[in-house]
């Protein structure tokens, strides 16, 4: 038995506060990510303007690449900020210049609909609180899943590549369909009929 002054039992304290003042700034930079992406998303979806909405998507995405990284993903990091906040995004924003989509001066969501949603949320936050809180005592911990990107990007193309091509081909599709409402909208709907004088 280790009586109070063994050099082990201190290095094993000194390790356990450490730790703890590790988790705490993990902790504390965890829930700045979390607050920034939720500010962000409640930002985007409530700006009239739409390039400012996809200004503010953007922001929520960083966030969330930066708390994938945190948690140990980096490949998925790298993804987030390639596929979403990259490309994805900056299709949303040709689409939205070449639509050249004008802000609403009415109300976007009456009483009537945004009430539903409302309460359908404050049901959500219930239950997952409820969820959390009930038993604090049967927390798991769940183990690390580590995945190299040379793996990750296998089992992607190998058992899901079909998925992947419906994507890009979609994409493709809105933005075909961008370029030619665009053109339609620009020659005020009709056909461009030469000049003949």
């Amino acid at each position: 038995m280790p009586c109070a002054g063994d050099p082990s039992e201190l290095q094993a304290a000194a390790l356990r506060t450490q730790d703890r003042s590790f988790m705490t700034l993990y902790a504390v930079v965890f829930y700045i990510l979390a607050a920034v992406i939720l500010v962000a998303t409640g930002l985007a979806i409530t700006r009239r303007n739409l390039v400012h909405a996809v200004m503010y998507l953007i922001l929520s995405f960083f966030g969330s690449a930066m708390l994938f990284y945190l948690c140990g993903a980096p490949l998925l990091a790298a993804l987030e900020v390639i596929i979403y906040a990259g490309a994805i995004m900056v299709l949303f924003l040709f689409i939205v210049m070449m639509l050249k989509v004008e802000a609403p001066q009415k109300k976007v969501f009456p009483a009537r609909q945004w009430l539903p949603a409302a309460g359908l949320g404050v049901i959500y936050l219930v239950v997952g609180a409820l969820v959390v809180f009930s038993d604090p005592g049967s927390r798991v911990t769940l183990e690390a899943a580590l995945a190299t990107p040379r793996i990750f990007g296998q089992y992607l193309f190998q058992r899901h590549w079909l998925s992947i091509e419906i994507v890009s081909l979609l994409l493709l599709i809105a933005l075909l369909g961008a370029l030619y409402l665009g053109r339609t909208k620009d020659r005020g709907g009709t056909p461009e009929v030469e000049d003949q004088s």
